[in-house]
């Protein structure tokens, strides 16, 4: 019973007492007690300044500190995520990499000649009308297979144009007739000057097959690059309709190429040499491919220890029309990379001595979120066309690949076919060449989204390659050695070696540092952490514990506030329509006299300094606690009996 009367003072007092700090009604007083009381100074001076100016100081100063937070830690965040380079050269035992060979010529013109005599005939035509060119009368047999019936009809319809003039008319260097140009113009040629001689531009048009007015005229200020463009476009056509296996005979075998191979001073020969078919390149040759589960590797650097093979180049078996220089293409790689020989390949001159010296590099780049690459490939929407691991190259070329079996429903030659499809050639697709021509104009411009996909990979090796030539062989020296190159091979070559068919290649390690170049994270998460409090400390006299008081009032604290009295106001509503009937007027809350403050649910007493600071009412003289009497230590007329409790304080 002695404590009932105690329990209704307290909960008058908090009725009647204004309540500070996280318990605060509204978010105005919430926000001038946080200031109060907050370590961080400037919000402190906002509130106890005197007078407007000073207090609108504090207030662009402490502004200022916080952007100035803000920025500082908006840099360490991205500096962050940047990585800083780190290069390692290390002197040790180095593998040696993978060195694959191809002849310039793809095939052996002597055994194409069946497969190419319509062609080759056309492009003299050609020659002889646009150039007066003519070697007499052709010796080409002419073959009753069907690629060439076919492929007549497809020469008359796609035959070189003279452009006469810039009016849309052409001449036709197959029949002599002129033709209107219709469709777009792409120029070939533009980093060559034209002459401004009109009669000096030839190309050829394609046209869509389902749609006559479909057209594009490629043309080139460069008569050798017109008809060299115009012959791949049907050889490629020809070659798309032979089988592996006789296009693998049709060309080099690895006795016809390798006359002599040393490598770290010791002899070796074809069975170092692993073959693999190019459809532009024919057969290549692929040294220390690891295909038999060894890679080879050298422990001393110089010319002398490196990879030493003579090539046997035979220029007179050349295609006249297909290729214009003589010589080898290779290309130094890892074993498990895939040869872009038509991309990246290096061109070895014949009757010169070649050395390549080398220097190996690793990298590896940090992956997301410090860079844009990829660690396997898995993660790029491109399938793999060349069961190699992911390169660059080999994303856009099989990305290129499917859309070209998308959109023209076949693949292109010059690179893998994708399951289930197969290469175009005139029987099957007729609008094969229009639709490659206008997909490869968008892959250049970018358009097919495949830049866009593919991504670098983030582990890569390189070999840095320095190329020297000189002559050989040497004027003195040229007698014997041929003499002997010829009686070595005699019984294969048949005929006396000419140094315009041969070729002198040396590919070794200048020295054996293997430089690592490696990307590593510029910050930890402890650097950046250590950044943000200097940053707050700096500018805020701010520390970790300040920046949670922070979050617990202006988010916490506040939401508190505003779902407390959006909940008392739903409570009010509801209580005023139980609480009234029809035509009743609405009562008021017998719980709310005095200066109420229904937020107050704590049990902790307010002192008597908090009571001294109660506010007046300012509306009507509300009944409220008024402070106390220090004389006499009596309660005044706020209450209207003597309590029990108060009566045994008064004895003492």
């Amino acid at each position: 019973a002695a404590t009932a009367p105690g329990k209704k003072i307290t909960a008058r007092l908090k009725r009647t007492l204004p309540v500070r700090g996280p318990q605060a009604p509204t978010l105005s007083e919430l926000m001038r007690w946080y200031c109060l009381n907050t370590n961080t100074h400037g919000c402190r001076r906002i509130v106890v300044s005197r007078g407007r100016l000073r207090r609108l100081l504090w207030i662009l100063l402490t502004l200022s500190a916080v952007g100035l937070i803000l920025w500082q830690c908006a840099e360490l965040l991205m500096n962050y995520y940047s990585a800083s380079v780190s290069v390692t050269v290390q002197f040790q035992k180095l593998p040696f990499p993978a060195v694959t060979i191809c002849n310039i010529n793809p095939y052996k013109y002597s055994a194409m000649k069946e497969y190419l005599s319509e062609l080759d005939k056309e492009t003299k035509k050609a020659l002889e009308t646009f150039y007066g060119f003519s070697e007499g009368k052709s010796k080409v047999r002419r073959s009753v297979d069907d690629w060439n019936s076919t492929g007549s009809d497809f020469f008359q319809q796609i035959p070189l144009l003279k452009v006469e003039d810039f009016s849309r008319t052409a001449t036709d260097l197959h029949s002599g007739q002129k033709r209107k140009i219709e469709g777009s113009v792409f120029h070939k040629d533009s980093s060559i000057v034209n002459s401004g001689d009109s009669n000096d531009i030839i190309g050829f048009q394609l046209c869509d097959a389902n749609n006559s007015s479909e057209c594009a005229l490629y043309t080139f200020s460069s008569g050798v690059n017109a008809i060299q463009e115009w012959y791949k476009l049907h050889y490629m056509n020809i070659m798309a309709q032979i089988p592996l296996e006789t296009k693998e005979k049709l060309s080099y075998s690895a006795d016809d190429l390798l006359l002599t191979c040393f490598f770290d001073g010791l002899s070796c020969d074809k069975r170092h040499f692993s073959r693999f078919h190019h459809p532009l390149h024919g057969n290549c040759y692929t040294f220390n491919s690891g295909e038999n589960g060894t890679i080879l590797s050298t422990s001393t650097g110089g010319s002398e220890y490196g990879l030493h093979v003579v090539l046997y180049i035979d220029e007179a078996d050349y295609n006249p029309f297909l290729v214009t220089s003589s010589g080898a293409k290779i290309i130094v790689h890892d074993q498990n990379e895939y040869p872009f020989i038509e991309d990246i390949g290096t061109e070895i001159e014949t009757a010169a001595a070649t050395s390549i010296g080398m220097h190996f590099t690793r990298s590896r780049k940090l992956s997301k979120p410090y860079s844009d690459c990829t660690e396997t490939g898995a993660d790029i929407p491109v399938e793999n066309l060349y069961n190699k691991s992911y390169s660059l190259q080999i994303c856009l070329h099989s990305c290129f690949q499917k859309a070209m079996v998308d959109s023209c429903g076949c693949a292109q030659y010059a690179q893998p076919l994708p399951a289930g499809a197969e290469y175009c050639n005139y029987k099957k697709n007729p609008n094969w060449m229009y639709c490659y021509y206008r997909l490869h104009e968008k892959f250049v411009k970018e358009q097919l989204g495949c830049q866009q996909i593919c991504k670098d990979a983030c582990s890569f090796k390189e070999w840095a390659l320095t190329t020297s030539i000189a002559q050989w062989p040497s004027t003195v020296s040229e007698d014997w050695m041929l003499r002997v190159l010829s009686w070595d091979k005699g019984q294969k070559l048949n005929k006396k070696l000419n140094k315009t068919d041969l070729a002198n290649l040396m590919v070794f390690y200048k020295d054996l540092n293997e430089r690592f170049i490696s990307e590593n994270p510029a910050n930890t998460l402890v650097i950046l952490l250590s950044n943000f409090g200097g940053q707050l400390g700096l500018w805020m006299s701010c520390s970790v514990v300040c920046v949670i008081e922070i979050v617990e009032v202006f988010f916490i604290d506040s939401l508190s506030i505003v779902l407390r009295r959006q909940w008392q106001r739903a409570k009010k509503w509801w209580r005023g329509r139980q609480g009234r009937g029809p035509g009743k007027a609405p009562q008021a809350d017998p719980e709310r006299q005095g200066h109420d403050n229904p937020a107050c649910l704590d049990e902790d007493l307010p002192t008597f300094t908090t009571a001294l600071r109660l506010p007046l009412p300012q509306d009507s003289p509300l009944r409220r606690t008024p402070p106390p009497n220090y004389s006499t230590l009596r309660l005044e007329t706020a209450f209207t009996e003597q309590l029990p409790d108060t009566l045994e304080l008064g004895r003492h």
